[in-house]
């Protein structure tokens, strides 16, 4: 993998990410912020009670995706991504990228609402 690949996917940030469509089995691309949390890549978003995320329901579906970084460093990266659902895996993620990240946000209700991944790319996965 490229330094400037590594580098960028070492700090979180918005990027762009390419799932699989689990019933139109069409590429389905979207914004959102990654956090990269001692090395490993986690992807969230805001909670929300009434619904599951598309992109979330794609995954568990087909975990191949593509990260787009869209930064000073642009490249489209091949990985598979993990569905966080243990609870204590989820506290520990959540209660950083509520200190580290998204300041004032409720944190129950990200624990308990908000999809969260785990992303390896593939170059990086053993």
């Amino acid at each position: 993998m490229d330094d400037g690949v590594r580098r960028a996917l070492g700090r979180g940030h918005l990027i762009d990410i390419t799932t699989t469509g689990r019933r139109s089995q069409q590429p389905r691309r979207i914004e959102i912020v990654f956090h990269n949390i001692d090395g490993r890549i986690f992807i969230s978003g805001r909670p929300d009670p009434r619904r599951t995320r598309d992109w979330l329901l794609n995954v568990e579906a087909d975990p191949r995706m593509t990260i787009h970084l869209k930064g000073a460093v642009r490249a489209d990266v091949p990985a598979t991504a993990r569905v966080v659902t243990d609870p204590d895996e989820r506290a520990r993620v959540i209660d950083w990228i509520v200190e580290h990240a998204w300041r004032g946000m409720n944190v129950e209700a990200m624990r308990r609402w908000s999809p969260l991944i785990e992303v390896v790319p593939e170059e990086l996965a053993a």
